[in-house]
């Protein structure tokens, strides 16, 4: 039979705690119990044909503590009048608690609570919403509420989080538990304390003051006359304060005159010389560091990424930093010069893409399409080296 059992009973109790709605009655204004739950019963038929079965079913039902059974009377035309159940309810917390066994849990919680309205009130309003999320942070909980007090006592400190000296955490707790702390720490700082423009878990120390660990550029001179160090090794890798800074030496301002990002290790390694030439080992999709480099808008800019939806959006991205980027070896011509080396693209990239070219804007549009075929990718590193180094001597007219 189809009837509610106690089993169905306690499913549904169950959805209630993991939607947070038992919880939430400690929190909540308005009263959250009696709950009524679904109650599906016996029909006219069956309750002739099965009598004796409704009668074992309502007798289990009864006898399911801390829920209360409210009967109703029939008058069925051959039984007669019987006292069949109409509805059901879970009238309190305590009855959530004893039929779900969670009273340490609750207990928690409240004491998260107690602890949260003392000291960061501004957060009983989230807590209202997230009380499963909540919870579930019990253990991490006094401590982020610790992260908080010491950044509100220290807001823009500008000092690493290592440096941060709160008792009993450290760094990687902080590092950790960055997503639920942004949430926290918006809800609770003035806004001078937040900057606002630094989003991500990777802008996390920014967003909040705290000294950011400095990102890097790697790149190799190609031109075997521009020497930032002595000796034949031109495979540098500096700070990008230090990179927007490097037309400060002669040789740069004066002799260079190209550079070639390209997303792939060994690409860029095996980058013959050039003259007046830089490559850098590009950054897939970061390129904030660019736009702060004003020398490079005296340079030819040249892209070579995946000939998939990603390379072009990634040119796309970089072309926002330096509009006069040149794309090489993304071109259909190279796609289909090389067919045999074609490969998937797992989660191809489709949104609109505003700072392609017209020839890169159709190609882009048929690997969304799959003109050529299904998820078609061409990995730059399947170029040929031949075929790379004739397309940057009539590309770039670079002497080799």
């Amino acid at each position: 039979m189809l009837w509610t059992q106690a089993k169905d009973l306690q499913k549904q109790i169950q959805r209630l705690w993991d939607r947070g709605i038992i919880l939430n009655s400690l929190l909540c204004d308005k009263p959250v119990f009696p709950i009524r739950l679904l109650l599906k019963t016996p029909t006219s038929k069956e309750l002739s044909e099965n009598f004796d079965q409704v009668r074992q079913w309502i007798s289990s039902l009864q006898d399911i503590k801390s829920l209360r059974l409210e009967m109703k009377t029939i008058q069925h035309r051959i039984l007669g009048e019987n006292q069949v159940p109409a509805a059901i309810w879970l009238d309190s917390l305590d009855d959530a608690i004893k039929i779900l066994r969670v009273k340490n849990d609750v207990q928690t919680f409240s004491e998260l609570i107690a602890l949260t309205k003392k000291n960061h009130p501004a957060l009983i309003d989230w807590i209202k919403n997230h009380c499963i999320k909540t919870w579930q942070l019990a253990e991490a909980w006094p401590k982020l509420l610790d992260v908080i007090d010491w950044i509100k006592r220290n807001p823009n400190s500008g000092i690493y989080l290592r440096q941060v000296d709160i008792p009993g955490i450290d760094s990687k707790f902080i590092e950790h538990h960055r997503k639920i702390l942004t949430t926290l720490l918006d809800l609770s700082l003035p806004d001078s304390a937040i900057k606002q423009h630094a989003t991500g878990a990777r802008h996390f120390a920014q967003r909040y003051g705290f000294q950011g660990k400095p990102t890097r550029v790697r790149f190799r001179i190609l031109d075997p006359d521009i020497q930032l160090i002595p000796g034949n090794c031109q495979d540098l890798t500096v700070s990008h304060a230090a990179f927007s800074q490097l037309d400060e030496n002669p040789q740069i301002k004066t002799q260079l005159k190209t550079l070639i990002i390209t997303e792939n290790e060994i690409n860029f390694l095996v980058f013959p010389e050039m003259q007046h030439s830089m490559v850098i080992f590009g950054a897939g999709y970061g390129f904030e560091f660019l736009s702060n480099v004003s020398w490079l808008s005296q340079l030819n800019i040249y892209y070579w990424g995946d000939i998939d939806t990603h390379g072009f959006a990634i040119l796309d991205q970089l072309r926002a930093k330096l509009p006069h980027t040149t794309s090489i070896l993304m071109d259909e011509k190279t796609l289909l010069d090389h067919r045999s080396f074609w490969e998937l693209e797992h989660k191809p990239s489709i949104r609109e893409l505003t700072k392609l070219s017209p020839k890169e804007n159709q190609l882009y549009h048929n690997l969304i399409n799959n003109t050529f075929a299904d998820k078609l990718r061409l990995e730059q590193e399947r170029i040929g080296y031949a075929y790379v180094l004739a397309a940057l001597t009539e590309k770039i007219g670079c002497t080799l």
